[in-house]
């Protein structure tokens, strides 16, 4: 339970960090296939929450 915390308390502060990396795949996404703006911006926050998660689990076991 104690890591499962931590490891949110770290994605939380991380989400303002992953949202460039996150754009960024998404600008490359979008080079290669037409995207709606709804669906840029949806996938663009999936993309950060998720690279956020994989982030804070990495940081809370080192």
């Amino acid at each position: 339970m104690k890591e499962i915390v931590l490891t949110l308390v770290f994605s939380i502060v991380l989400l303002l960090v992953m949202f460039y990396p996150a754009i960024k795949i998404m600008e490359l996404v979008e080079k290669r296939k037409e995207l709606s703006q709804q669906m840029y911006m949806s996938l663009t926050l999936i993309i950060t929450a998720l690279l956020s998660l994989i982030a804070g689990g990495a940081l809370s076991f080192f």
